[in-house]
């Protein structure tokens, strides 16, 4: 399976895949003590000085990314998220009437959304008064505390940044509540899972996860990368091989659209914040190869986020100064053991075909739509440059045939389970399925094989 090796030396230095290496992230402070009180001055979530240089030179430079967000706010387009858009656009341009319009927005009734309301709280500190900027304070406390009882990583997401935007304010000190992030929830909880291989994070949370890496990193120098690297390095790789092939053209630009077990009709929205993740993670991490070939997929013109809803997310996170690396050089197949999941292209073109099995599904994507698989004897073996993909119910007897640099996936096998393999003109192997029941096999290649795999008679280990 000879595209299955890492094939640019200049990103992992020969050897092993990147992502595949065990160094921790770079920017590591295990070895200090933490602190989890926040002093910095307003802006603290997102709008570091380095940023907030980069952001105002593309205003100067009337960069198209500036160019269409000004369009849109000046010109009196709605604004989906009026308080997040606004706000940017004041911090970055200055302009006092339309940062006026962000705090208007967040006072008034209809404002709810815990997340606008930090942003406007942390980056329109100098328009609010003191009783506007009290009024807003307890809208804040509440809104945080409504959401107290949310688990989901949205909601989470919303009250580090509700509790970051507060720090200071009026001797608030949320310290506690960052402590018990950091030590109970994500130390406690979602690394813990993780390491074992349990799908903790969903890909479509992986944006509001982000936002909470920005944050803790910016304002309490603690990087939460560190107590799961091998997580970190696979995710961009896994975000650009679980899309399907074929681009989606939409009214304001065109979309890459996410893998989806229940198929229907594309969702843009969900391909927008898919999108904004990606731009986020490599400003997190711009130094790494993985989040430099993830850089190169980001920076087409034609996939810029233009909307109203998407243009904020792609100004502010967006860095095309940023060097990229080619993603037509990284492998076609991208199997993760650890979670159980495969995705395969036949190339990076748009008319590509892909499969995908993850969740214990078998999907395919090819002449421009996606269609589920049965993972039965019915279902014939499919071919890709660098594998042969089997299902568990034709691999308990196939013929097939192994091109020159092909190997054999067997999909739909029981997790963890060790099966007794008997191939012609082999002695009998045993092999353990992986998580998701995926059994890799390197077989002689370029002659007809005869394969049953059965469970061993151990049974489940």
């Amino acid at each position: 399976m000879s595209r299955l090796l890492w094939l640019l030396p200049v990103l992992a230095g020969g050897g092993l895949p990147i992502w595949a290496q065990s160094a921790p992230p770079s920017g590591s402070i295990s070895s200090q003590e933490e602190f989890f009180d926040i002093y910095a001055e307003h802006p603290r979530l997102f709008l570091g000085s380095q940023r907030l240089r980069l952001l105002r030179r593309e205003r100067e430079r009337r960069t198209m990314r500036w160019l269409q967000f000004e369009t849109l706010v000046t010109g009196g387009a709605p604004m989906p998220e009026p308080g997040f858009a606004y706000a940017l656009f004041y911090q970055v341009s200055g302009d006092v009437v339309i940062g006026q319009k962000a705090v208007d927005w967040a006072l008034s009734p209809r404002a709810a959304d815990l997340r606008q309301l930090a942003l406007v709280f942390d980056w329109c500190q100098p328009l609010l008064d003191d009783r506007d900027r009290e009024a807003l304070a307890a809208r804040l406390r509440a809104r945080a505390d409504e959401l107290e009882k949310d688990s989901s990583l949205p909601a989470r997401r919303s009250r580090v940044l509700a509790m970051a935007a507060l720090a200071g304010h009026n001797s608030f000190r949320p310290n506690r509540f960052f402590e018990n992030l950091v030590k109970q929830w994500w130390r406690g909880q979602i690394a813990p899972a993780l390491k074992a291989g349990r799908d903790a994070i969903p890909r479509d949370d992986s944006f509001p996860l982000l936002e909470i890496l920005h944050v803790v990193r910016d304002n309490l120098q603690i990087d939460l990368r560190e107590d799961v690297p091998f997580w970190f390095k696979e995710l961009p790789i896994y975000h650009l091989l679980s899309y399907y092939p074929a681009s989606y053209p939409a009214a304001e630009n065109e979309y890459r659209i996410p893998a989806l077990k229940r198929l229907g009709e594309p969702d843009t929205r969900r391909a927008l914040f898919s999108r904004a993740a990606e731009l986020a993670m490599v400003a997190f991490e711009t130094n790494a190869p993985e989040t430099q070939v993830l850089q190169g997929w980001l920076m087409h013109d034609r996939f810029l986020l233009r909307g109203a809803l998407g243009i904020p997310y792609e100004f502010l996170w967006a860095n095309p100064y940023q060097p990229g690396l080619s993603y037509y050089h990284i492998p076609l197949v991208h199997h993760d053991p650890k979670f159980g999941r495969l995705f395969v292209r036949s190339s990076w073109e748009e008319d590509a075909v892909w499969l995908g099995y993850w969740d214990g599904q078998l999907q395919t994507f090819q002449d421009g739509s996606p269609a589920n698989l049965k993972l039965d004897a019915s279902q014939p073996p499919l071919s890709f440059p660098d594998v042969l993909v089997a299902t568990a119910g034709l691999a308990a007897r196939c013929e097939i045939r192994l091109e020159e640099d092909q190997d054999l996936l067997i999909v739909g096998l029981k997790p963890h389970t060790r099966y007794e393999f008997e191939v012609e003109n082999l002695e009998l192997f045993e092999m353990k399925s992986d998580a998701g029941g995926i059994v890799h096999l390197k077989l002689p290649r370029n002659k007809s094989l005869d394969v049953r795999a059965r469970e061993a008679a151990a049974g489940q280990s």
